[in-house]
């Protein structure tokens, strides 16, 4: 059993901390943009969904509709996946009685969701519900949070698992780690150990390049540093549970994050936009639900890798969770607070 303080949903642990830094404050660059939003000038903001109570993850399917999935405070089993057929429409529940489903992916005819302990696939929508359903992986006893799921240039899954603890060694490999594994489940190998919770994944488009949130320990009041905006590569050491983003001696020599966020943010989504807007070439979009903002990182190539700062994008909602860029290129936002799916594009 976890800690009190911990929920079962990682981008939530965060929020628990003492001492949390303060919610940023919007800059003077953020203006009203609809929808009682605030973000750069020149974008506007429309409710895209409402009743998307606790929506935790989007993924459009081939056709273009957006599927969402919901993941309560509480880990009561009814956790679902839900079809917003089009702009407006009201969500429909095609998949129920799940457990913390925080990853979701298209690929072909078939939706996969990441959920507590493993990921299924179903394939066959006929309309109103799938003709079929299958485990594809099972994780072992000893992981954490099962996170965000992404399709790699290379055909394989990729999953955040988180570490079932703040500072513990744990028990599992594929516990505090990026993993992977093909669609049929098969395969499985840890692609980067110690990070303490890989939450949000995004692949720069047109790059093998994997983006990752990570959240950091919880149970050091004003003592914990930023969470994370970072590239993840293949046979990378993050060093959790003795490092976890402290720096010092400690830390020396190992891999370092695009931009470091807010503290006890519980940074979770993360999308790629390029030239959105007034903001030229490509950038990060990474939400944070403790503090209720969504942030944008300017991707400025160094090196092999990125660096950034993270600055406001939009403010105004309660604990925005999933971002996600929508077939026609607009930015939609998923507030867990509220259940309503925002669409924010340039006007």
């Amino acid at each position: 059993m976890r800690t009190a303080c911990t929920l079962l949903l990682a981008f939530l642990v965060a929020a628990c901390g003492a001492g949390a830094a303060a919610v940023p404050a919007p800059t003077a660059a953020l203006t009203d943009i609809g929808a009682g939003l605030q973000g750069p000038a020149g974008l506007v903001a429309t409710a895209y969904a409402t009743g998307l109570g606790h929506v935790s993850a989007f993924s459009f399917d081939s056709g273009g509709p957006l599927w969402a999935s919901t993941a309560g405070y509480d880990d009561d089993g009814s956790d679902a996946v839900y079809l917003v057929s089009s702009t407006g429409t009201a969500p429909t529940r095609v998949i129920a009685d799940l457990h913390t489903p925080l990853g979701l992916a298209w690929v072909g005819d078939t939706l996969y969701v990441a959920s507590k302990g493993r990921v299924d696939a179903y394939s066959g929508f006929e309309g109103t519900s799938f003709a079929s359903h299958r485990t594809v992986l099972a994780l072992p006893d000893g992981v954490g949070e099962v996170n965000g799921l992404a399709m790699s240039p290379d055909g394989r899954f990729v999953l955040g698992v988180s570490a079932p603890c703040d500072a513990c060694t744990p028990t599992s490999p594929y516990a505090a780690a990026v993993v992977s594994f093909l669609p049929d489940g098969s395969d499985l190998r840890v692609e980067a150990s110690g990070i303490r919770a890989p939450v949000g994944l995004a692949y720069v488009p047109g790059t093998a390049d994997l983006l990752v949130t990570m959240n950091q320990r919880d149970d050091l009041g004003t003592a914990t540093p930023g969470d994370w905006l970072s590239l993840v590569r293949s046979g990378q050491a993050w060093g959790f549970p003795s490092c976890y983003g402290q720096g010092g001696s400690t830390c020396d020599g190992l891999p370092q994050p695009i931009a470091t966020l807010d503290a006890h943010a519980a940074a979770s989504g993360v999308a790629i936009v390029k030239d959105f807007g007034s903001s030229p070439g490509s950038s990060a979009i990474v939400a944070e639900w403790a503090k209720g903002v969504v942030l944008r990182v300017a991707l400025t190539a160094q090196g092999d890798g990125y660096r950034g700062t993270a600055v406001p994008f939009l403010a105004g909602l309660t604990n925005p969770v999933p971002v996600a860029t929508a077939p026609d290129g607009a930015l939609l936002v998923g507030d867990w607070g509220t259940g309503t799916v925002y669409r924010v594009a340039p006007a």
